[in-house]
């Protein structure tokens, strides 16, 4: 049960990483904060890398250009979701852009089923269904507003966002190395944060050089960001080595209370009994659909 262990560690790392980056958007902005990530978590990453590599001397990575395209389309979507849930956290709140974020890995699936013939069994689609729901409630306009508020908005983004990226990260991973999944899959990390430090950086110099200083300023955040970034990726990869994927992203769904908790305690955010149920709801069709 040591995946179990590992993946359970992830979920509060996830959640600092997250709240690292809610801190800075004041001062760096919304991209400026998605910057940090990348370029801060490149360092850790490339030390993983290297263990990993020393580790497995059997591998062969063969990087083609599917590996190039995937992992490329992977990286920009990331960074377009990075910055949807970080702006969805300050609009909506921290823990419900987090439950937002989880219908990540249900719209993941169905873009696998769409997009590249991933078999999709009736229990995932139940799990797609409860997970909607939960979604529905969640973004349902407030008392007064008649539309979706912009949070929720950003939020569902976020998550078709993230969808997108795991695909292509998952294709990356099988392009690169197949054989061994943690080696390809924290290859195809290096390798998007290279291109997303690139592309972000240099357009942020360009177009907001006071925010690429503001990052630079807030070093110590920068650097949480990155590591905790980092650490968190380390043990994902390591419990999917050693389970299927299903029961890990399960035991993942508990980075939606904890982000209640760090909301609650970080910037003093209470859920609704509504969201509560909403939030819940969204979890349980991210575990029906994870174990399907």
């Amino acid at each position: 049960m040591l995946w179990a262990v590992l993946a359970a560690a992830a979920a509060p790392l996830q959640v600092a990483r997250n709240a690292f980056q809610r801190g800075m958007i004041d001062d760096a902005g919304p991209w400026g904060a998605t910057l940090v990530r990348f370029l801060f978590g490149l360092p850790f990453s490339l030390l993983l890398l290297g263990i990993i590599v020393a580790l497995t001397p059997e591998a062969r990575p063969d990087p083609d250009l599917r590996f190039f395209v995937t992992v490329g389309m992977g990286g920009l979507a990331q960074i377009a979701a990075t910055a949807c849930l970080l702006v969805a956290m300050e609009k909506a709140g921290f823990a419900v852009a987090t439950f937002l974020q989880q219908a990540a890995l249900p719209l993941g699936a169905l873009a696998g089923w769409i997009v590249f013939g991933d078999s999709m069994r009736p229990l995932q689609w139940l799990g797609i269904g409860v997970t909607c729901a939960g979604l529905f409630v969640l973004s349902w306009p407030r008392e007064g507003i008649r539309t979706m508020d912009a949070g929720a908005l950003l939020g569902l983004a976020a998550a078709a966002f993230f969808a997108v990226s795991m695909n292509g990260y998952r294709q990356a991973g099988l392009a690169l190395e197949p054989r061994h999944p943690i080696y390809a899959g924290i290859g195809a990390v290096v390798a998007a944060q290279t291109i997303q430090s690139v592309v972000l950086g240099g357009v942020l110099a360009i177009a907001r050089p006071a925010a690429l200083r503001a990052v630079f300023t807030s070093w110590r955040s920068s650097l949480g960001a990155g590591a905790c970034g980092t650490g968190a990726s380390a043990l994902w990869f390591s419990a999917l080595a050693m389970s299927p994927p299903g029961p890990v992203r399960a035991i993942g769904v508990i980075e939606a209370p904890i982000a209640a908790l760090a909301g609650r305690t970080l910037f003093k955010e209470k859920l609704t009994p509504l969201q509560i149920a909403a939030g819940a709801t969204t979890a349980l069709g991210v575990v029906v659909t994870a174990l399907a």
